[in-house]
């Protein structure tokens, strides 16, 4: 096991964030951080003393602004603020999704902007280092005076309320304490607001969608470097000299991988060869992908951002004697990163369907029908691509921007909304369909490079042979019907865990 990881606030890194929500890295607060915490906490104090009017501090919440809270009720305050937030509805974020909120949460705190206390900043840190992980429902949130109603929910268990999983039992987040050897923590004045005003809900779950659709974005050009030995793709359309005039780097990135993948192959073709073009879904792969892998680009550089960044209301600014209202809780530059990212990850999943298709239809592949060799007794591959097909068309309606929508809360107070945490969900679910159909695509494209007789002998590419021994270990070619949702799993499997990715990079070096 890793040292725990020191956080600071401002040097938090998207591997890091993966390392800990799950790999189970502990986390520490850095002792510059420590100071910097110390210091906002001492200026709170300061304003709740001198009953200066300060929002959150010394008021109540949205609407209720206007409303001054004496110093006395400043502790029922922040409680009341946790109880009556924690809205949410639905089935519970995953282990790691929490993991990774309670990180960036605390990385935000520790930014020393927040005026909560290191005592309490540091019992967040615990509940995650004993892996007492609160029970935070999906849905609630409106994205933009932060994630409210979740992380009420992140925070209920540090209080003693609510619920929480410990050693993967859901169970009274009192109990769940009680069990890591954990007292829950009576917040004081500021530390309820600092909880829980914030992004880190929608940023971490979009995160770990972005995380794993950087490497699905390679797998893509390895699914279709497979089909496209299965249907005698022409190489032309990869050379760099095409791309090096056009020269998007996410295009220039997969024209090179196809190549790589390629090289040394006996089934793929010239120009006219055999035919002078090949159909868009194998001949533009770079631009399709490309134009993906650029997508993806923005949206990592704004996590990056993101994860290091205050998104807490009132900003606490001691060395300015102000604690400032602004709107860094607003979800909206996250919001449209995560709709570009559903909408990047869709086309993946689009184009490889497509893709499916040339390699079950005989009047476009050459090869038998729906990849059988006893058509009609047997369907073959015939129901996976309708399978890749719907979840396609769910992509698609996913797809649609969350973004664009707003509804205003809090008596028109929060009169705009950024609705990204639905953007962060909606991208996390197309990336799990478009994982099934690259899936099913690289078991279909297994199974067309079996059945071309007329390159029986012919040796595969470098990596796409790589590949084929990786999904031929554990998915057997169809020579008869067989249920195959197990196979397509198991490739899915074999995806996420890097195997497919692990093995050719072993045979052609580091795919861009």
């Amino acid at each position: 096991m890793k040292e725990p990881l020191q956080i600071y606030g401002n040097q938090l890194t998207l591997a890091d964030v993966v390392q800990v929500s799950r790999g189970g890295r502990k986390v520490a607060l850095a002792g510059e951080a420590r100071l910097q915490v110390e210091a906002s906490r001492t200026y709170v104090e300061e304003l709740v003393a001198q009953e200066r009017v300060v929002y959150g501090i010394t008021t109540g919440f949205g609407k209720f602004s206007d409303v001054r809270i004496s110093q006395d009720e400043t502790t029922q305050l922040q409680k009341n603020l946790i109880m009556s937030h924690a809205c949410g509805v639905g089935p519970h974020f995953s282990p790691e999704e929490v993991r990774a909120i309670m990180l960036l949460r605390a990385n935000n705190l520790a930014k020393g902007f927040s005026g909560i206390r290191v005592s309490t900043l540091e019992a967040l840190l615990a509940m995650l280092n004993h892996n007492v992980i609160p029970a935070i429902p999906e849905k609630g949130s409106l994205g933009a005076s932060g994630d409210l109603a979740p992380l009420a929910h992140m925070v209920l268990p540090l209080i003693g309320m609510g619920e929480a999983y410990y050693q993967g039992k859901l169970m009274p987040g009192a109990k769940a304490l009680e069990l890591a050897g954990l007292a829950p923590v009576e917040l004081t004045s500021k530390e309820g607001l600092a909880l829980i005003n914030g992004t880190q809900v929608l940023t971490a779950v979009g995160a770990l969608a972005a995380w794993d659709a950087a490497q699905l974005v390679r797998l893509c050009d390895v699914a279709a470097a497979l089909t496209g030995e299965a249907l005698n793709c022409i190489t032309d359309a990869y050379l760099p000299q095409l791309h090096t005039i056009r020269p998007h780097p996410g295009q220039m990135a997969s024209a090179r991988n196809m190549l790589t993948l390629l090289e040394g192959s006996g089934r793929t073709t010239r120009q006219g060869e055999l035919r002078v073009q090949d159909a868009y879904s194998l001949r533009c792969v770079p631009q399709i992908h490309g134009a993906s892998r650029d997508a993806l680009e923005y949206v990592l550089d704004k996590i990056q951002i993101e994860i290091n960044s205050v998104t807490d209301n009132p900003i606490i600014l001691p060395q300015l004697d102000a604690a400032l209202s602004g709107g860094n809780f607003h979800g909206q530059p996250m919001a449209l990163a995560f709709d570009f990212l559903g909408i990047a990850i869709a086309e993946l999943a689009n184009v490889s369907e497509r893709r499916i298709e040339r390699l079950v239809n005989p009047q476009l592949s050459g090869l038998k029908p729906f990849l059988t060799g006893n058509g009609g007794l047997c369907s073959g591959f015939m129901i996976a691509q309708y399978a890749a097909a719907a979840l396609v068309s769910e992509n698609k309606v996913l797809a649609h921007p969350a973004s664009v929508d707003s509804i205003p809360s809090s008596a028109n107070q929060e009169d705009h909304v950024s609705m990204g945490t639905i953007a962060a969900r909606k991208a996390r679910e197309i990336l799990y369909n478009a994982s099934r159909v690259v899936a099913i695509e690289l078991a279909a494209g297994a199974q067309g490079v079996d059945l071309h007789m007329e390159d029986k002998g012919k040796p595969l590419g470098k990596g796409t042979k790589a590949a084929y021994n990786v999904i031929r270990s554990r998915v057997g070619k169809l020579e008869e019907d067989r249920v195959m949702y197990p196979d397509f799993e198991e490739v899915a499997r074999l995806i996420a865990d890097g195997s497919i990715l692990t093995a050719v990079e072993q045979a052609v070096g580091k795919l861009a």
